[in-house]
């Protein structure tokens, strides 16, 4: 039988509070999860079963800003350090990485910063470096004002770009309310937000990880405060997700597996396509009649298994 899932929060060298999360085979193979934004470590929890069933040891850590991660200037780079420092502190050396969304990019940057230890990254439906996509924006769904204020997004220091986006998120987190007890109110209201089919699959009963049943409008709730409670990690992600990158994919040397949905509008196939163009090891997957968040959450056992194997 394996262990219950364990987590907490570590301090890697700086003094800095990380949250973190594992499940799955304590004695698996270790596969690192990136999260989406807005979003936390909550994200991998519907993979815990998965990874019990695959062999995998799943942790997650939240970004600066997410949870009771502290808030901090990071960058692609300093965050793929986090990745390493928890590794560390766990005795893990060679690791797999899995990036959702957002996360996407953070995983690859794993991979090009220590390729002495990451042995294989998956990307679930990630945005390219989006200054270099054509038209440079991740998705297909926006109108000229859109395209513009994301083009000047991708020229702003971090600072200023974060406030460009605060009002607008600030609005987002207000009209969900997080802060609201009734789980039952918070969920439904959150999951008006996304995709129908993606809503579904938020919904779909689970097993009980960290103390709530998954698809339960208390681990929807639990899930949505950690995300949006502080700001800082949203909007740091946001700053520095829409510029150029501080690495190359041409250089990311282990193998690469990306995933995306032919009906996702949050982050277009195409992002695929341009990743696996210039990642010399990639293989890519377009899953027909696939949604964002379904992409990840209705694969995991062959994401998780394709990964143990890479």
């Amino acid at each position: 039988m394996r262990s219950p899932a364990v987590g907490g929060v570590m301090r890697p060298a700086d003094g800095r509070r990380m949250q973190w999360w594992e499940g799955g085979a304590p004695d698996g193979v270790p596969i690192f999860f990136l999260h989406g934004c807005p979003d936390t470590r909550h994200a991998a929890y519907a993979g815990d079963a998965a990874a019990g069933r695959n062999g995998v040891r799943l942790i997650a850590v939240n970004r600066p800003g997410y949870g009771t991660s502290d808030a901090c200037a990071s960058t692609h780079l300093s965050v793929a350090d986090d990745v390493v420092a928890v590794a560390d502190r766990l005795g893990i050396d060679g690791f797999a990485v899995l990036g959702m969304s957002i996360g996407g990019p953070y995983a690859l940057a794993c991979a090009a910063r220590r390729p002495d230890r990451v042995t294989a990254v998956g990307v679930a439906t990630s945005p390219g470096s989006v200054p270099e996509l054509d038209p440079p924006i991740h998705r297909d769904d926006l109108g000229p004002e859109e395209l513009a204020f994301f083009a000047r997004l991708a020229t702003l220091p971090p600072d200023d770009a974060v406030a460009a986006m605060r009002s607008g998120f600030q609005a987002y987190v207000a009209q969900l309310d997080p802060a609201d007890p009734d789980d039952t109110a918070l969920a439904r209201r959150f999951l008006t937000e996304l995709d129908p089919r993606d809503a579904e699959v938020i919904r779909r009963p689970g097993p009980v990880v960290d103390g709530r049943a998954l698809g339960s409008d208390a681990a929807i709730a639990a899930a949505v405060r950690e995300a949006l409670t502080n700001p800082a990690g949203y909007l740091r992600d946001a700053a520095i997700s829409f510029a150029s990158w501080p690495f190359r994919p041409e250089r990311i040397t282990c193998p690469v597996l990306l995933w995306y949905g032919d009906s996702d509008a949050n982050v277009s196939p195409r992002n695929g396509h341009w990743l696996a163009e210039r990642i010399p090891r990639a293989t890519l997957v377009i899953r027909e009649q696939t949604t964002h968040l379904a992409v990840l959450h209705e694969y995991w056992d062959e994401i998780l298994e394709a990964l143990r194997l890479a």
